[in-house]
């Protein structure tokens, strides 16, 4: 029974014919991460069996600054920024993570126990990824196309934070567009999973929902921050790449 879910493997199948027979060009990518996918997913069934076990909150810190590392790695290959990409990738992720994760840490929302750490801050690390690739390319694009406007600006005296004003915002709202879509249908269109375990695990309706609630505010808030800082820390290294680019 647990081995059924390779039959789901003919969708990717699929998806790679047509990558092909498009010329996408991602069936490489495809490949690669779906297999990674599936090794690291089995992995992770295991080496949560022992993440569960730990009881020191040294230990679990210690596993959530290993995923933020991760993930600052995965930007630094999704969205380069030249020898800052993993720097700013993993401020960005870090900080969104700290200030959201620590914030509902103080208010009793999550507690110092590995079965609600390691999956919930997996799942705003894993959000907070999304937004800063989105937030990263939005901003990269609408820097070049508005790249005139920008430097009339400079030119007429405007700081540069503020030239960026505009292309900043396009950014950051477009990044959230994921994250505010999920906020507006859950319950009617997206089922949540965290719900759905803890009912089936026999928890009071209320509670299950009341939790998944706010999991989801999280997931809006790290959006915002990820996407705040992405811009943030790393609008001089795109400004100066697309006058390099402008210039050749």
């Amino acid at each position: 029974m647990q081995y059924s879910f390779l039959a789901s493997y003919l969708l990717i199948i699929f998806a790679l014919w047509y990558s092909r027979r498009e010329q996408f060009g991602l069936e490489k990518t495809i490949v690669t991460n779906s297999i990674l996918a599936m090794v690291q997913l089995g992995l992770l069934g295991y080496a949560l069996v022992y993440l569960f076990k730990m009881q020191h909150p040294s230990w679990l810190f210690l596993v959530l600054l290993g995923m933020v590392t991760f993930g600052a790695y995965t930007a630094k290959k999704r969205s380069p920024l030249g020898k800052e990409s993993f720097r700013i990738a993993f401020f960005s992720l870090g900080a969104s993570f700290g200030i959201v994760f620590g914030s509902m840490m103080v208010f009793g929302v999550i507690h110092l126990i590995p079965h609600e750490m390691i999956p919930i801050g997996g799942m705003i690390i894993g959000n907070a990824l999304n937004v800063y690739t989105q937030s990263i390319e939005r901003f990269r694009a609408e820097v070049k196309n508005t790249l005139e406007t920008i430097e009339g600006m400079v030119a007429l005296g405007a700081p540069i934070k503020e030239a960026l004003s505009c292309a900043s915002k396009a950014s950051v709202k477009a990044s959230m567009i994921p994250t505010l879509n999920m906020l507006q249908t859950v319950g009617i269109i997206h089922i949540p999973g965290i719900t759905t375990g803890m009912l089936l695990a026999g928890a009071d309706p209320l509670k299950a929902i009341s939790y998944q609630l706010a999991v989801m505010y999280m997931m809006v808030a790290v959006a915002l921050l990820s996407a705040v800082f992405s811009v943030l820390f790393s609008y001089k290294i795109i400004i100066a790449s697309a006058v390099h680019h402008e210039a050749l």
